[in-house]
């Protein structure tokens, strides 16, 4: 493999941010919207901003879902980030019940407005939050390979991503008591609810990780 990483260009991304964090990783970063190129990429991030129901709008306008499907089915890398991890999962509550690209089987649902200590909590979510472990999980040969548990990520949402099976849960981190998936994967699928291309050197690091999958 090179160390070419496409983005999804598909209007709701955050794209120069995260095409010069790849950059800083020593990545040669490509945007494409065409369908063909993002079928045959050699590794592929889903970026995203906004509303679930208009990602995956856009995605479709593009003719985009097949090809990001049949990208996923050859076990390449493919990396979610934010509403692109959200994206990922089967479906979402946000705005009414819509369809995602069913990469790992799951349902975004609205972040709990109560702490479970009864305190009214701050929504959207922002702001730097500790990466926990699950006991199941193995960080090895994942994103989060050269990452300490209780390292820090930067998050911005209002919804989180409950796995229907807990074995793709890599990582999670809490917030009001309450237990937010922050890294999921399945196979060559992963996806991470914060930015780590706003997250400091961590971030760095995972990205990094990212290329050499």
């Amino acid at each position: 493999m090179s160390n070419t990483v496409t983005l999804i260009d598909y209007g709701l991304g955050n794209l120069l941010s995260v095409a010069r964090a790849f950059e800083h990783c020593g990545a040669k970063v490509v945007l494409s919207h065409d369908p063909s190129e993002i079928e045959h990429a050699e590794r592929l991030v889903l970026p995203g901003v906004g509303a679930f129901a208009d990602g995956m709008h856009e995605l479709r306008e593009r003719g985009l879902v097949d090809p990001i499907r049949r990208y996923a089915e050859s076990d390449r890398p493919l990396l979610g980030i934010c509403l692109g991890m959200q994206m990922l999962v089967t479906t979402s509550e946000e705005f009414g019940e819509h369809k995602g690209l069913d990469l790992i089987p799951g349902r975004a649902r609205a972040i709990p407005q109560m702490a479970t200590n009864g305190v009214a909590l701050k929504i959207p979510h922002i702001g730097w939050s500790a990466l926990h472990r699950p006991e199941h999980a193995d960080w090895q040969g994942s994103l989060l390979v050269d990452t300490a548990p209780g390292s820090s990520v930067y998050l911005v949402h209002s919804f989180a991503v409950e796995t229907d099976d807990q074995s793709h849960l890599v990582s999670y981190c809490n917030y009001g008591g309450h237990s937010i998936a922050a890294t999921i994967q399945r196979g060559a699928v992963v996806g991470c609810q914060f930015h780590p291309e706003k997250s400091g050197p961590e971030g760095l690091r995972m990205l990094a990780a990212f290329m050499r999958s």
